[in-house]
């Protein structure tokens, strides 16, 4: 496994399990395997109803606590309430800590609920800050407003749409990102792009490990999500081979400045009229 330093000097793992529309039954299977595989970051949210079931899969594989990385996310319904929301989200995992707490989506008071999660980590019981979907204005103004620099920003990233103008703002805070899609929402042309089909043959790999094996030398954190306990143990297999410089010039050459999703005004309101019993899941 290899480690990425954050801004604030932790440590954080470069690949980790994505629970991202997975239920409660499939997430804890998914973290078990995963960590009983190698991993050793996990990721969820309020929103995705499997913290619990994180906490479980935590649990079954045996690892101590201070040996995963746990990231979750503050839904924004419940920005006015996140003293009590941190504390609902430490039960649910079953935690005395997480590593790593983002803002879900940026609607809602969000300055008033990161000058919270400020104040957790203050407290001991949060270590790292994150902001989640939020755009480079949107981030100057939370880091404007506040103390504590986001350590990651989780945003949509991979080879067609590699974020480069946003890691490049974010350098001077040393804030890494976390990418979701990694690989393209499972896009098969991505995946077949010649310059993948080329390397994968190459070093002996999947195209999914040659874009994993990108992400991760381009310095971004990955969370492939998977129930499949084959593609589990495969996404982790990344770290016996290094692209050179003059094939991650190539891949390159295929960023076509385009995203699989973008959340509209209308769908940025409606995450604030989401808000279920987060509390009430299995």
């Amino acid at each position: 496994m290899e480690n990425l330093k954050l801004n604030n000097g932790t440590l954080i793992p470069a690949i980790g399990i994505g629970t991202f529309l997975m239920e409660p039954k499939d997430a804890e299977t998914a973290v078990t395997t995963a960590l009983k595989n190698g991993y050793q970051l996990v990721d969820t949210a309020n929103a995705y109803m499997n913290e619990k079931a994180v906490g479980r899969g935590i649990k079954n594989s045996g690892l101590p606590r201070d040996k995963v990385y746990v990231s979750t996310k503050l839904w924004p319904s419940v920005y006015v309430s996140a003293d009590q929301s941190i504390e609902d989200t430490l039960k649910r995992l079953d935690s005395n800590y997480i590593d790593l707490l983002f803002l879900h989506q940026p609607i809602g008071d969000y300055i008033g609920a990161y000058k919270v999660m400020e104040r957790a980590v203050k407290a001991g019981k949060v270590r790292s800050l994150g902001l989640s979907n939020f755009s480079m204005e949107q981030i100057k103004e939370v880091i404007d407003a506040t103390e504590i620099k986001p350590a990651v920003v989780q945003a949509e990233a991979h080879p067609y749409f590699p974020q480069t103008e946003l890691k490049d703002y974010l350098k001077q805070y040393g804030t890494v990102i976390m990418a979701w899609y990694p690989l393209g929402h499972g896009d098969k042309a991505l995946q077949q792009e010649q310059v993948f089909t080329e390397l994968a043959a190459k070093y002996g790999k999947s195209t999914a490990q040659i874009i994993l094996r990108w992400h991760t030398q381009a310095g971004n954190v990955v969370i492939p999500g998977s129930k499949n306990e084959a593609h589990i143990k495969d996404n982790i297999n990344i770290f016996d081979f290094t692209l050179a410089e003059d094939e991650i010039a190539k891949v390159a050459e295929v960023d076509k400045n385009v995203r699989y999703y973008t959340a509209s005004k209308e769908a940025l309101e409606g995450y604030l009229a989401f808000a279920p019993d987060f509390d009430k899941q299995d």
